[in-house]
């Protein structure tokens, strides 16, 4: 019986109305939200590659599981908030290790360079675009009712 102790990196992403909170953990690339495969959570293929796109970024398909709860906002805003929760959480398991040095003695870089390419990639900047709320007087946010003469 052994006491292997799992190292786990969390992540908070956030789209529109959504909130997703994203656990990582080594593995083989299993990815569960709320407690369904990522198949049957997400229909659209668009969903799925935008869930797994750190990943890709961060050449560690098929390394890591990923575990999300995600509440709030319709698909498209679940699947960004879970694809920032996912660079976000790689962020922090990078930055918990050293960046490789380039050349003996020279100064190490500040930030790892897979979280550069994550950062290049536009995975980790918060996305704030929101529904404009309506308007008193207007039908919609901009649109105003139909101009009647008679």
């Amino acid at each position: 019986m052994s006491t292997g102790v799992i190292s786990y990196w969390w992540g908070t992403g956030r789209r529109k109305t959504a909130v997703a909170r994203v656990r990582l953990c080594p593995g083989n690339g299993k990815v569960e939200i709320n407690g369904r495969p990522l198949e049957s959570y997400f229909t659209e293929l668009r969903d799925r590659k935008l869930v797994t796109l750190p990943l890709e970024v961060a050449e560690m398909q098929g390394k890591l599981d990923i575990y999300v709860n995600v509440r709030g906002g319709g698909f498209a805003g679940q699947a960004g908030a879970i694809c920032q929760g996912v660079a976000r959480a790689l962020k922090e398991m990078f930055s918990a290790q050293e960046p490789p040095t380039t050349e003996a003695g020279a100064e190490p870089p500040a930030v790892h360079p897979i979280v550069r390419k994550l950062r290049e990639a536009g995975l980790l900047t918060r996305d704030a675009r929101r529904k404009e709320r309506k308007k008193y007087g207007r039908r919609g946010a901009r649109r105003g009712f139909q101009f009647s003469k008679r």
